[in-house]
């Protein structure tokens, strides 16, 4: 039996924890990973292993800046999976981040 418990958060979102993370660093670059948890809703070590992640798949840099990390986004790089891997990172950000700009990719009307 499965209980569900209602009206305490999502069971399920349309994006998964690396999408999160990757969202929460392209919006501010030196943002610290104990931010990026908290407002992902997961443990500092997870948001560790997504970064190391998109830093090996190369989708991220990381760099010092001072006493802090500075992470670039590289947008070019296409989306994972197959269903979406014809359209870019940057794409995506750009729905999410900057949802008045439009799609350059649209047929104009």
């Amino acid at each position: 039996m499965v209980v569900r418990t209602v009206g305490t958060g999502p069971e399920w979102t349309f994006l998964s924890n690396h999408a999160h993370v990757l969202l929460c660093i392209a919006k501010e670059s030196e943002v610290r990973l104990r931010e990026v948890a908290h407002r992902v809703g997961i443990t500092e070590r997870a948001v560790q292993r997504i970064v190391a992640d998109l830093e090996e798949g190369g989708y991220l840099s990381r760099s010092r800046a001072g006493r802090r990390n500075r992470y670039e986004v590289h947008l070019e790089r296409p989306l994972r999976h197959s269903v979406e891997s014809h359209r870019e990172v940057g794409v995506l950000l750009n729905l999410i981040l900057r949802p008045d700009q439009p799609d350059p990719e649209a047929p104009e009307s």
